[in-house]
């Protein structure tokens, strides 16, 4: 009997040990490790469980959701470890200021968000807001990014925990792009906007197959005397009762939806079409192609890619692609794989966006790369001030020694374009030059040059009718 006795009370001990792992290990699956606050997916289903019980008892809930401002600087300054530091200091002032019932959690990145019950929201945003603005010592420096918040509460604005979410998510947007105030409710004109992108989103869905998503291009001209070598294809929209429009209008919601890889392959089958004609008869040397950076992360891309170029009839030695450092960040060993993969069929890579970070110089370096296109960004000054030129002439200078073809685009000023031919410059395209076209448009344009070849500095006022 004492033998028994032993056996159960050991059994029940383990069986206790047990149960205590068990919901250690569940608590450890929703808690964000760096911060302690509770992790998106356990948000998610509280969130759920806070709007049922508002139902049943007749309450409202606010949603606050916090995006710290300028954080990716203090990132880029002080380190990642002093950006973690950072973040962990705010998790803990969110959770001491925590009212009874409210609960932190931290989405990911510099984003949080706080479930409360609280009868008054504005007040509630802006104690938030002096919060996490205080300043914070790391390293000895006092750092304050500051924060935006968006604000949604239901049962007023969205009947569930989805769409709770959304309408917080697009106060804050608000906030982030408008300035002004640094915090916004969803209002009357957000939920007007939405009720505008869901509708637009339904015919996004309709306008691929329908054919409405189209290429337009804009030229690539020689630096050394206009002379057009090549296109870059662009993506436009042509809605039946809005008219044409632009990538930024459709692009974002493309790439929330799914559905970029869809409009690109749209894009890139149309464009080739039309160009593979222009390469045949020697108007141009070359046509660029946009690829998204999600895109790019599907291991089978190149040969995807590939694949479809060889139901085209463009020569794979006349195609560019281009890619962003976005995609280099992410994953380095993937993209030296389908660089390599589409520079043994002849297919030419260009970086984007080159001068919008940091990685660009380690691509340069380390990827076969072809051609780096210089960012508006970085171009708009150098005509202007003295220290953008010496770093745009550094860039062409090291591009040289490696061999590397550059293309500086957003050129829209003469006297960018002529500072950019003196210092080397292969290539360049912008509004100086002309704007994105139709097909038809850029056919005549290339007809009109085999005609008469422009030379970039002389007076040409079909070029001024153009940009007009």
């Amino acid at each position: 009997m004492p033998d028994s006795a032993h056996t159960l009370a050991h059994l029940a001990a383990r069986v206790a040990e047990l149960e205590s792992e068990r919901e250690l290990t569940l608590r450890l699956a929703q808690t964000d490790s760096l911060t302690g606050l509770v992790n998106r997916g356990a948000f998610t289903s509280a969130l759920c469980e806070r709007l049922e019980a508002a139902r049943q008892a007749g309450e409202r809930v606010a949603l606050f959701v916090v995006d710290l401002d300028r954080f990716k600087h203090l990132n880029d300054t002080l380190g990642h470890h002093a950006g973690d530091l950072f973040l962990a200091e705010i998790g803990e002032r969110l959770r001491r200021d925590a009212l009874p019932g409210e609960l932190v959690a931290r989405l990911g990145g510099d984003e949080f968000a706080v479930i409360s019950n609280c009868p008054e929201p504005a007040h509630r945003a802006q104690r938030l807001l002096e919060l996490l603005t205080q300043p914070h010592s790391i390293y000895g420096r006092q750092v304050s990014p500051g924060a935006s918040i968006g604000v949604a509460v239901y049962p007023d604005d969205a009947p569930d925990g989805g769409d709770l979410q959304r309408f917080a998510d697009m106060a804050l947007y608000r906030v982030k792009t408008q300035g002004g105030r640094r915090w916004s409710a969803f209002d009357a004109d957000l939920r007007a906007e939405n009720t505008r992108r869901r509708t637009l989103e339904s015919e996004l869905r309709r306008a691929i197959p329908a054919g409405e998503i189209e290429p337009w291009f804009q030229p690539v001209v020689d630096a050394r005397d206009g002379r057009i070598t090549g296109v870059e294809v662009l993506a436009r929209w042509r809605h039946p009762e809005q008219g044409l429009l632009s990538p930024a209008t459709f692009v974002p919601m493309a790439e929330e939806l799914g559905l970029i890889g869809r409009i690109d392959e749209a894009v890139f089958e149309a464009g080739c079409a039309c160009a593979a004609p222009w390469v045949e008869a020697g108007l141009i040397e070359a046509v660029a192609f946009n690829v998204s950076p999600r895109d790019l992360l599907d291991p089978a891309f190149s040969r995807k890619l590939i694949g479809r170029l060889g139901k085209t009839k463009l020569p794979a030695t006349a195609l560019t692609v281009e890619i962003t450092e976005t995609f280099l960040l992410q994953d380095l060993a993937l993209s030296r794989r389908h660089i390599e993969r589409l520079n043994a069929k002849g297919v030419r890579i260009a970086l984007d966006d080159f001068g919008t970070g940091y990685s660009n110089l380690r691509a340069l370096m380390h990827l076969p790369i072809q051609t780096v296109k210089l960012d508006r960004s970085l171009i708009c000054d150098v005509a202007k001030d003295g220290r953008v030129a010496k770093l745009v002439a550094s860039v062409l200078h090291a591009a040289r020694a490696l061999d590397i073809r550059i293309v500086a685009e957003g050129v829209e000023e003469e006297a960018q374009a002529i500072f950019l031919r003196h210092a080397g410059c292969d290539r360049m395209q912008g509004y100086f030059f002309a704007r994105p076209m139709p097909a038809a448009d850029m056919e005549a344009a290339l007809a009109a040059s085999q005609v008469e070849t422009p030379h970039l500095f002389e007076a040409q006022p079909a070029r001024r009718r153009a940009r007009a």
